[in-house]
């Protein structure tokens, strides 16, 4: 009796031993398994992680790439653009003649055939008639080139020789400032000869006429303005108009257009 008791509990003890290590087994099992699929769902997030930032980097690659290409394209078409717009530049003549009657008489078609030239000379203009019409003078030809003749008629009036010369300075400064793409050339005053019409000459004499062209010379030199001294191809020994020249004593004849013509056609080339 004793005996088998004492094996009944033994086996009980040894039952009951079993299922506590099952219990604790699978408790351990549980725990790990839990932990292993935690490491799973962090290795599965920095797996999609990883593979979302490729891709990421993928996309922004191919967006710098296209950025780049849309610069490229609109860098080449900027540079096409800007070479139509020189080239166009570079094509484009407007040849305007300014001034006062000597420029008005000027036959610019016969003398300059199939050339886009224009004539704003107006007779009995001075500096200060030109310098209150800039506008209809000048910018509304949107000219090229400009060749200015004024001054003669300012000495008809009385005027010093540093007020015709500070009106012509102002007359440039005003075209750099409203049509800096034109190039001004900026003819010496024309001689006088009072011997053949005293009348007509007036007020006007050679020695302002040359001190107004030393001084406007000069500042041409200083501002990188080209000087045109058409003075020395019209004077005579004497230093007047060489009555060859002229119909008058002041403006200039056939032979006398034909000087000036010579002289001009070397700077409409360039």
């Amino acid at each position: 009796m004793g005996n088998k008791t004492s094996k009944k509990r033994k086996k009980k003890k040894y039952s009951t031993r079993i299922e506590k290590n099952k219990n604790i087994y699978y408790k351990n099992n549980s725990v790990l398994s839990k932990k292993d699929n935690k490491k799973q769902l962090l290795v599965l997030i920095l797996v999609i992680s990883i593979i979302l930032n490729s891709v990421l980097l993928l996309v922004i690659n191919s967006k710098n790439s296209s950025i780049n290409k849309l610069n490229d394209s609109l860098e080449e078409e900027k540079s096409s653009y800007d070479k139509e717009i020189k080239t166009m530049t570079d094509n484009y003549h407007n040849y305007l003649f300014l001034g006062d009657s000597i420029t008005e008489f000027y036959d610019l078609d016969k003398y300059f055939p199939n050339m886009p030239v224009v004539n704003s000379g107006i007779s009995g203009n001075t500096t200060e008639d030109i310098l209150n019409d800039m506008k209809n003078r000048v910018y509304n030809y949107n000219p090229s080139k400009i060749f200015l003749l004024i001054g003669t008629n300012d000495l008809r009036d009385e005027k010093s020789v540093d007020e015709v010369v500070d009106n012509i300075k102002k007359i440039i400064e005003e075209i750099k400032i409203n049509r800096k793409g034109a190039e001004v050339y900026l003819e010496s005053i024309y001689p006088v000869n009072e011997k053949i019409n005293k009348k007509v000459v007036e007020l006007r004499n050679n020695p302002d006429i040359n001190e107004i062209n030393d001084k406007i010379k000069k500042y041409a030199e200083e501002e990188n303005i080209t000087y045109i001294d058409l003075h020395k191809k019209l004077i005579n020994d004497e230093g007047d108009l060489d009555k060859k020249y002229t119909k008058d004593g002041l403006h200039l004849n056939e032979e006398g257009y034909k000087i000036v013509t010579e002289e001009i056609m070397k700077y409409l080339g360039q």
